[in-house]
């Protein structure tokens, strides 16, 4: 019997679902960041570099297969919890979504490794890298938040990658074995899919069922939005190593690379925060605990920032080795942009669209997509794409996005509220 409070409950599943995202964030964090000391030793960087660039490559497909359901299928979860044959609907509708946009990328991916020289050479691997497609489209990461129980798919994806990343020093011995890279990532990402589904066909009672066009349709519909807003923030993440892989050569993307996957692993220290933040806020309202957790962070975030800053060259010499000290330069850059991109982050999802107000969250990083991207074209024109200059290009891409949230958070004056539906909590 449960003698513990409504209010009780819900702080414990609140600190259970933060610590079960903390552990699935870290193990996403720090496995990556022991195959790369490895990985960039063992093979050359042109080969390492030309890894990141599938990678990059992929991304795009993953974020039409995604199609924004990691934030409208937790919110429609997270409000129909208690309704199983709702609950079926949804997990239903987003699944066959994906398996339709995983069939239209395979195709796009045979048609563009087919057509272009630049990826022609190479079709082996964007292939095998496409695996890890598959795998992730099977993953209902989204279930998960939606209901609140984040320990499960912790648990399979700490099995799942742990596996890769062991795979990774017995198979991966010279340069010619680069091809294994993305064979063992998304095998591992495949046996991560396929127990998460088991488990939410079996501990959960979801029933899968073929539904109707309409009905997908209207699933699509209620996440064009957010589609709209990750496909525009992509524009600013994963287009710069593509970019650079198209304009210049594979060294150079590795070089921006490592920089850019150590800085992009400090600042998952916060995905936790976000993710157990969104359904909570969605269902909840809670405005004053948004606001402490918000200062929490920020005076966290700052703090780090100046000691990651300080040991940059310590940290790039231990991942990737002492052939990378352009990585240095490029880490110290991206390490400050995290004092405006981590509080940005916070208020986007976890606060504005959560409150209702997603127009502000998915605004801001369509119109800096679009600067962005205007910008990217303007130096390729202009035949001036580096580092450096796609750096700038983040820094001013990242405060549009910012500027506009807070402009959405004053102008309806949602930081001076103080009605909650929990006050207490």
């Amino acid at each position: 019997m449960n003698n513990k409070s409504p209010l009780q409950n819900i702080k414990n599943r609140l600190l259970t679902n933060f610590f079960s995202l903390s552990i699935l964030q870290a193990v996403n964090m720090f496995l990556p960041l022991l195959t790369f000391p490895y990985l960039t030793r063992i093979l050359s960087i042109e080969k390492f570099g030309l890894l990141m660039f599938a990678q990059s490559f992929i991304l795009y497909f993953l974020i039409l297969v995604d199609f924004g359901f990691n934030y409208s299928a937790t919110r429609e979860i997270s409000i129909h919890r208690d309704d199983r044959k709702k609950i079926s609907e949804i997990f239903s509708s987003v699944i066959q979504v994906k398996i339709i946009f995983l069939f239209i990328s395979l195709l796009i991916l045979i048609f563009t490794v087919n057509y272009f020289d630049k990826f022609r050479p190479d079709a082996n691997l964007y292939y095998l890298t496409f695996i890890y497609l598959i795998g992730h489209s099977l993953i209902p990461t989204w279930f998960f938040q939606g209901i609140e129980e984040m320990k499960y798919i912790t648990f399979i994806n700490l099995i799942a990658k742990g596996s890769f990343t062991l795979l990774i020093f017995i198979f991966i011995k010279k340069n010619e074995d680069y091809l294994f890279v993305p064979i063992l990532n998304g095998f591992g990402y495949i046996l991560a899919g396929i127990f998460s589904i088991i488990l939410v066909f079996k501990k959960y009672n979801v029933n899968f069922k073929f539904l109707k066009y309409k009905i997908l349709i209207n699933y699509v519909k209620d996440s064009f939005d957010y589609f709209l807003s990750r496909l525009s923030v992509s524009i600013f993440t994963s287009s710069n190593v593509f970019v650079l892989g198209i304009f210049s050569n594979n060294t150079i993307v590795a070089y921006y690379s490592i920089a850019e996957k150590i800085y992009n692993a400090l600042r998952s220290l916060y995905g936790p925060v976000s993710r157990t933040l969104y359904p909570y806020m969605s269902k909840n309202r809670n405005i004053i605990l948004f606001k402490k957790v918000f200062y929490l962070i920020t005076v966290l975030n700052f703090s780090l920032v100046i000691i990651f800053w300080f040991f940059a060259p310590e940290i790039i010499e231990i991942i990737s080795g002492d052939n990378f000290n352009l990585s240095v330069s490029v880490f110290r850059i991206l390490i400050i942009y995290s004092i405006f991109t981590v509080p940005s982050s916070l208020l986007g999802y976890s606060f504005l669209a959560a409150l209702g107000y997603k127009n502000y969250a998915n605004l801001s990083v369509i119109v800096a997509s679009i600067v962005h991207i205007s910008g990217l074209l303007l130096l390729s024109v202009l035949d001036l794409i580096s580092i450096f200059n796609i750096l700038f290009m983040i820094a001013v891409s990242e405060s549009i996005v910012l500027i506009i949230r807070i402009y959405g958070i004053n102008k309806h004056n949602l930081w001076s509220l103080s009605n909650t539906l929990n006050p207490s909590v």
